[in-house]
């Protein structure tokens, strides 16, 4: 099966990695055809295990490897082209589109956080088939009261985003031979 490891918290707050050295961990812990997209933590691979196992191996390599307690969140490659083909906004240049890989269910809490903040002019987030979107004028990201929420603590486990830009780039490598 091929998957896609969104790794959350790379190189920010002192957590630095390259790429390539991240892919070689993946490699010895048994992955197979492995690969990255962009210096975000987006790592394509190929295993016959499943995802539970998958996670519970890969966060602890990538823990004893780097020194950090990782996290990351396994989707398949058809599971991330569903992300981008159901992706509810148009393209603008004028706007960041967020898509939040989250455990299972954990769409349903972004939601409910996203309906208590107040919102920008342009900001709006929409639930499909348990992901979750959100867009937001560029330049606001972290100054918007939803912004400021995933930056908590509690939500380092149960999430991380990826600009839909992002994923577009992931499922091209996935699909484009």
């Amino acid at each position: 099966m091929k998957y896609c490891a969104f790794l959350r918290g790379v190189n920010v707050n002192g957590t630095a990695m390259k790429m390539a050295e991240v892919c070689d961990v993946f490699k010895k812990a048994g992955m197979k055809d492995v690969s990255s997209v962009l210096a975000t933590g987006n790592i394509l691979f190929e295993s016959d295990e499943t995802p539970e196992n998958l996670k519970q191996k890969l966060e602890k390599s990538l823990s004893e490897h780097f020194q950090y307690e990782a996290f990351l969140f396994l989707k398949t490659d058809e599971e991330v082209k569903e992300i981008l083909e159901n992706s509810p906004f148009e393209k603008n240049e004028n706007l960041h589109i967020y898509s939040f890989i989250c455990n299972s269910g954990d769409g349903n809490l972004l939601m409910q956080e996203f309906l208590k903040t107040k919102h920008q002019e342009q900001e709006e987030a929409q639930l499909i088939n348990g992901n979750f979107y959100w867009k937001i004028p560029k330049g606001n990201t972290l100054d918007s009261e939803f912004g400021k929420i995933l930056g908590k603590k509690s939500f380092k486990n149960i999430l991380t985003s990826r600009n839909i830009n992002t994923i577009e780039k992931i499922v091209n490598k996935f699909f484009i031979l």
